[in-house]
């Protein structure tokens, strides 16, 4: 069986139902602005944190875990798969679940992984699936962290692909900040209006 296919990309077709997610938080300020946001539209969404920050931020993490939105693991120090060995990346991750776990204690733990880049080899991914977590890709990448494109582009990028069940990507970094404060209000204004509702992922 093709190890892609253990992957999940999308959800339902039948339901207008978005998966809006955030990688590479929390971090000061640009968090919290999407934090802000999404209670505007009581909308629920997934973050994909990086460990070294949670460890950094941990009270906008418990902000994430108060507000009712999901949370995954994005390893400790987001690593390529791509350039790790099987040993290193899996101890990367790992280092990442003890920081969640840490910080969620008795909330109940989503099992939830995105590999950084979208990166991982089969033995990596074959290790985390076994430890019991769902690998959740993505069917729309927003590209905020692009430099090459204007905020605009990536509005359009946005709005264009995103239909029922998908799972976009956005990033709650430095480098994204700019185009994430243009694109994200804009997204959740005009998908509400269109009677979506925004999920985090189960």
């Amino acid at each position: 069986m093709r190890l892609f296919s253990k992957y999940i990309w999308r959800f339902s077709l039948e339901k207008k139902e978005i998966y809006l997610t955030f990688d590479d938080g929390p971090t000061p300020e640009i968090t919290n602005f999407v934090l802000d946001e999404l209670q505007k539209y009581k909308a629920k969404a997934t973050f994909f944190c990086i460990g070294k920050n949670i460890k950094n931020e941990p009270e906008i993490f418990k902000r994430i875990i108060a507000e009712k939105h999901a949370v995954g693991n994005h390893t400790q120090n987001h690593l390529s798969g791509w350039k790790s060995s099987k040993k290193e990346y899996v101890e990367n991750f790992l280092e990442c679940e003890s920081e969640i776990s840490n910080a969620i204690q008795k909330c109940q733990k989503q099992q939830l992984f995105r590999p950084p880049y979208g990166k991982l080899k089969k033995k990596q991914a074959k290790k985390i699936l076994k430890k019991g977590y769902n690998i959740i890709m993505w069917s729309v990448l927003s590209a905020d962290f692009d430099t090459s494109i204007t905020k605009e582009e990536c509005l359009e990028n946005v709005l264009q692909n995103t239909t029922n069940g998908s799972i976009v990507v956005f990033h709650d970094s430095v480098k994204a900040s700019k185009k994430l404060r243009y694109v994200l209000p804009k997204v959740l204004t005009q998908f509400t209006q269109q009677g979506f509702v925004f999920k985090a992922i189960p």
